[in-house]
């Protein structure tokens, strides 16, 4: 019995995908649960499994091809016998061409055999005939080369969104300094019970969580948007968590925020980077957030301006944490100091609740005993 493979369901706000890199190819035997393709959306990596074993009969589109909710993109025949393994041979395997690359090969009069593929499994793909990298090749002293590859929906949609975002708000930031030696100590002194009981390591970000939402408590404005000529007020806090991944910026949301745990925040960063990584984040997971956390610290960035995630006001970013010379009581000691940046709309925040409401997270995390007493 041929089943048909098709593109499953995307969000309402995904019109299209593009059909990254099949794990299977025509005559394969597939077990039901296996993924046959990934398929990219503008925000996240689809795994499509099959729903039942079989042999994958017939491909109907290629990597790279662009397809819509529904869409036919191969057949699954249930009732075919599997193939046989093939005995070993002395022969070297032939490569193995994908379809568009077979094709532009043929056009091109390219000799694919001096082709390192660079598609699943070693396959070659049209990119490789285009761009061949030979096997043997070794680079010319003084050669200048370029490399010709195409953006990542993912990619194009974080480029898009960031210019709309410049080009839409009235963009400012402000700038202030941590010394985290308190929520230093605390971690220390806690952290291995704190993983004992919950399984999980206890790290920063719950406490800037707990701070920022602190913050927007205090200042409802930076947790609402612009919608036409209203201002949206949100009575929650949905904190979107900036997940830097190979195929672009995501940012999947922390939904209640403010109701979560310390250790229910940590669980869910660990959780969001883990899959993010893996393509693996559901389009729902990254909309609806009111407020944004960017960690350019990760990458050793000491100061940046992070940028506005529309519809959103505001955005914290925060940065590497160094050993530094501070003045305290009237004498020089050395403190693990962080820089944070809020980013805020004009249009909507003024400088005076900006400001304040980073000195409030600046108070918070100076004294993370407010956070647990939540005062």
């Amino acid at each position: 019995m041929q089943i048909e493979v098709k593109v499953p369901q995307l969000s309402e706000s995904v019109s299209e995908a593009t059909l990254l890199s099949w794990h299977k190819r025509e005559g394969d035997d597939v077990e039901r649960g296996e993924n046959l393709i990934d398929i990219e959306t503008d925000k996240v990596v689809l795994e499509l499994p099959a729903i039942q074993s079989g042999v994958l009969s017939k491909i109907f589109k290629e990597e790279g091809a662009v397809v819509t909710s529904g869409e036919v993109i191969a057949l699954l025949d249930t009732a075919a016998e599997k193939p046989k393994a093939k005995q070993a041979s002395a022969e070297p395997e032939k490569p193995v061409l994908m379809p568009a690359a077979k094709k532009h090969a043929a056009e091109l009069g390219v000799d694919v055999t001096e082709i390192r593929g660079t598609g699943r499994g070693g396959r070659i793909t049209k990119a490789d005939v285009m761009h061949p990298k030979k096997e043997e090749a070794i680079p010319e002293s003084g050669q200048r080369a370029e490399r010709r590859a195409p953006m990542s929906r993912i990619r194009a949609r974080v480029a898009q969104r960031l210019l709309e975002s410049q080009r839409n708000a009235a963009i400012l930031t402000t700038f202030n300094e941590v010394s985290m030696r308190a929520v230093v100590d605390l971690r220390n002194r806690y952290k291995e019970q704190f993983e004992k009981e919950h399984g999980i390591k206890l790290g920063f970000m719950s406490f800037f969580v707990k701070a920022a939402v602190s913050a927007l408590k205090q200042f409802p404005v930076l947790n609402a948007s612009i919608e036409g000529n209203d201002i949206v007020y949100h009575d929650y806090y949905d904190i979107g968590i900036a997940v830097g991944t190979e195929r672009g910026l995501v940012v999947p949301v922390l939904r209640n925020a403010d109701s979560l745990s310390f250790e229910d925040i940590e669980k869910g960063v660990a959780d969001f980077g883990k899959r993010a990584k893996e393509g693996k984040l559901a389009v729902e997971e990254l909309e609806g957030g009111t407020f944004s956390i960017t960690n350019g610290g990760i990458f050793g960035s000491m100061l940046s301006t992070p940028i506005i995630n529309p519809p959103q006001s505001a955005i914290l970013g925060i940065h590497a944490m160094k050993d530094r010379p501070v003045v305290e009581n009237g004498e020089i000691v050395i403190r693990p100091i962080i820089y944070l940046a809020l980013s805020y709309d004009h249009r909507l925040i003024d400088g005076r609740e900006a400001v304040q409401s980073l000195v409030a997270i600046k108070e918070d995390l100076e004294d993370p005993a407010r956070l647990l007493l939540d005062l």
